[in-house]
């Protein structure tokens, strides 16, 4: 088997083949953040392969502080180790050549080389074991192993386990099967987690998977032109984009449905994206329905999952068409350089109202509303949580559009319009407080105290009501002063006993409620929180 194994061809093979497939899921955004384990099955095996992978990337074998794709501050690079892409992390042996002897380094050296390989930013990304970090190693973002190497049952678990870790993004670890195990690994679970021979999906199934559900969102697209995304230039391709994202939008139910199906899609295209089986075309409008659903999730929740799956021509595609004039920066929107400028600013909600695409206004203005809202109900948890309702009541009667609402205009101008009005209903909040002679954090505490009034069925005078507004505010604000009084019970229960012994000398509330103590406690809480955050 060692012979058959360490053939030198049969080396040449797969250090190409791993290459080539390391490579394409990279440019494909199929993995986390590049970090894969190549398994080999003996010491001197694996040098082989190290060796001919250097020749075939020299760069690999380069000194850096971090990958190319890799954008790191000023702290972070003080912080990680410059270090090679590649590396082969195994003990020395006494009858080690020279260099090898010195790329294994010492005990404490990889040591060191754990930490960086945990370090989602280092440049090192690809470690080549025999061994070691195949039992008790967790990287959650590691997504890729290659096993080059006889494991069985108990060993093999734990090895290919090194890529199950749940992690932001990823849905599943691929296991690159070079030497046959896959009946054993089905064994494996059948006996420990006493499932079928049949649990492991491979590249033949994925590629099923991405064919079945390609077929069935082309049936949703079937009355959609998308060719000028396929054919037309930079501000085609991206208007196209658009207007897929708005077609998608129709109804709740489509919406739903396509995302499902893409998320699906992405799964399954993440195990074969290196497969020689995909042809050109499936693979063409795998990125388009990804970048598609992009837009859409940044529209609701204002950050696109699959921006890195998009091929870079797609990415070059976005960022000519969004420095030609006239654009609709759809894709810009929401962004963070975006959400660093007043919320309140009347160029960017007009630029929204510009927008010829309904459904896409209307989740922009959802977007920024659920934004300024989030801002109110820091400091305001009465009126945040008001304004919330009101903004949900909206969020359903959009949700439960039909397809006949699509010819309707007037339907989507009408909640475009109450949507931007509660915009500036919420704005008018942060100066309501001008009125009553308190600023809008006072008001803050008068709320709740005013809402307390209503709805336990009791009166108080709304000159005192103002006045206890204040030295509320002036008591949080003493009492709080410690950085780290959210985590200090002796401070909380000052305060506590501060607010009761404040609302008593005010005759507040002028009768027995115990729940007062608590909505005003749980307020002045908010209130502090928000404000150190």
């Amino acid at each position: 088997m060692n012979a058959i194994l360490g053939d030198p061809q049969r080396i040449q093979s797969l250090a190409e083949d791993f290459v080539k497939h390391y490579e394409t899921r990279i440019s494909e955004g199929a993995t986390i953040k590049g970090k894969a384990l190549f398994v080999c099955s003996s010491r001197e095996i694996a040098y082989e392969f190290y060796k001919k992978v250097i020749a075939l990337r020299p760069e690999w074998n380069e000194i850096k502080i971090a990958a190319d794709n890799e954008i790191l501050s000023d702290e972070e690079k003080i912080k990680i180790k410059p270090l090679e892409r590649i590396k082969m992390i195994m003990t020395r042996g006494k009858d080690d050549d020279e260099t090898l002897y010195k790329l294994l380094g010492t005990k404490e050296y990889r040591k060191a080389l754990d930490a960086e390989f945990k370090n989602e930013k280092s440049n090192f990304k690809i470690a080549i074991v025999v061994d070691m970090w195949l039992t008790g190693f967790d990287v959650p973002f590691l997504d890729t192993i290659y096993i080059d190497k006889p494991i069985q049952q108990h060993n093999l678990i734990q090895t290919i386990s090194r890529v199950n870790r749940k992690f932001e993004g990823k849905d599943k670890g691929l296991v690159v099967d070079y030497i046959g195990i896959k009946r054993q690994m089905n064994l494996a679970l059948a006996k420990y987690n006493k499932g079928d021979e049949d649990n492991f999906e491979d590249i033949a199934q994925s590629l099923v998977v991405v064919r079945n559900h390609l077929d069935l969102l082309a049936r949703i697209f079937h009355q959609f032109d998308a060719s000028n995304y396929f054919e037309g230039n930079a501000l085609e391709q991206l208007n196209t984009l658009n207007m897929a994202a708005e077609f998608v939008q129709q109804t709740k139910e489509t919406e739903t449905r396509f995302m499902g199906l893409v998320k699906r899609l992405k799964a399954a295209y993440d195990i074969c994206a290196g497969s020689e089986q995909l042809t050109p075309q499936e693979r063409d409008y795998t990125h388009f329905y990804l970048a598609v659903r992009s837009i859409v999730f940044k529209l609701t929740k204002g950050d696109a999952p699959d921006t890195a799956q998009m091929n870079a021509r797609v990415q070059e595609m976005i960022k000519d068409a969004l420095a030609s004039d006239g654009v609709v920066e759809i894709f810009k929107m929401g962004d963070e350089k975006e959400s660093e400028q007043d919320i309140f600013d009347e160029d960017y909600i007009a630029k929204i109202n510009k927008i010829k695409l309904p459904n896409t206004k209307i989740k922009l203005l959802q977007q920024l509303l659920a934004k300024v809202i989030g801002e109110i109900k820091k400091v305001n948890k009465v009126k945040g949580v008001d304004f919330s309702k009101k903004m949900q009541s909206l969020v359903e009667r959009y949700n439960q559009r039909d397809e006949s609402d699509v010819l309707r205009s007037e339907v989507y101008e009408e909640m475009a319009e109450q949507l931007t009005n509660l915009i500036w209903e919420v704005r008018k909040e942060f100066s309501a407080g001008d009125e009553l002679g308190i600023g809008f954090e006072e008001k803050a505490f008068y709320d709740i105290l005013k809402d307390l009034c209503i709805k336990y069925d009791f009166k108080y005078p709304d000159d005192r009501m103002i006045e206890l507004a204040k030295v509320v505010k002036e008591l949080v604000d003493s009492q709080t002063k410690f950085p780290d009084w959210s985590k200090r019970d002796d401070i909380k229960s000052s305060l506590k006993v501060g607010l009761i012994l404040l609302l008593d000398e005010f005759g507040y509330p002028p009768v027995e409620r115990d729940e007062v103590y608590v909505e005003i406690f749980e307020q002045a809480e908010n209130f502090k929180k928000n404000r150190t955050a």
